[in-house]
């Protein structure tokens, strides 16, 4: 039976500022890293393997700050890919690396949602000027994107195949996974996990900080 844990990143900067941030690469606030550091005192003493992490600087500051207590007291080592020159000089020649690491997979499938031309803007002041309404179904409803950017359904198109491949590819060979990601990019794989309809997608919440485990076993997922 292997384990899946997710995150979602803690506070960052312009969700202290009340931003839309979308793909801007943030980093995390303050609170966010506290929000972290608690996150990673909750699964401390949970079997970790792998790590996947959207390409976002605030998912990656969760990830490595949730590390620093894990019970392992393995380091986080990002794996780039071998065609670039941090996979090429980033080489290990150590056999034994696994057992003081811990591997970080980072992909752009699993970022947030992106907001199009919404990102950078305060939320009160698109409030403003294009009505509450209008907001509020740029930002929750599952089909409609604002302007330039993704909806719900579109960024599911990119992290579930993703999921499914490389996620749950680690699961079946029995490995215990630990994702930080984002909102957005959480909500389209819980709502994938649990089959939940487009309606109800729309009232899940994901708190910031806050563990999300599954056991995988044969095909099944069991929420914990």
């Amino acid at each position: 039976m292997a384990k899946l844990i997710m995150v979602r990143h803690g506070e960052s900067e312009w969700n202290k500022r009340n931003r839309f941030t979308g793909w801007v690469d943030i980093p995390l606030s303050m609170k966010g890293v506290d929000e972290a550091l608690a996150a990673g005192k909750k699964i401390s003493n949970e079997p970790i393997d792998v790590i996947f992490t959207s390409t976002l600087i605030r998912g990656q500051m969760t990830a490595m700050l949730a590390m620093l207590h894990h019970y392992s007291k393995k380091v986080p080592r990002i794996v780039h890919p071998e065609d670039t020159k941090l996979g090429e000089w980033g080489k290990v020649y150590n056999d034994d690396i696994d057992e003081v690491t811990i591997p970080v997979i980072a992909a752009w499938q699993l970022n947030e949602r992106m907001y199009g031309e919404l990102q950078g803007l305060d939320k009160q002041e698109t409030r403003k000027k294009f009505g509450d309404e209008q907001v509020k179904v740029w930002r929750r409803s599952f089909r409609t994107a604002p302007p330039q950017g993704e909806s719900l359904a579109m960024t599911a198109e990119r992290t579930i195949p993703y999921f499914e491949e490389k996620v749950v590819g680690a699961l079946k060979e029995g490995k215990n996974v630990f994702i930080s990601a984002h909102g957005n990019s959480l909500r389209s794989i819980v709502m994938d996990l649990e089959n939940l309809s487009e309606e109800e997608v729309l009232q899940l919440e994901i708190a910031t900080g806050d563990p999300l485990t599954y056991t995988y076993e044969d095909g099944k997922w069991k929420k914990q």
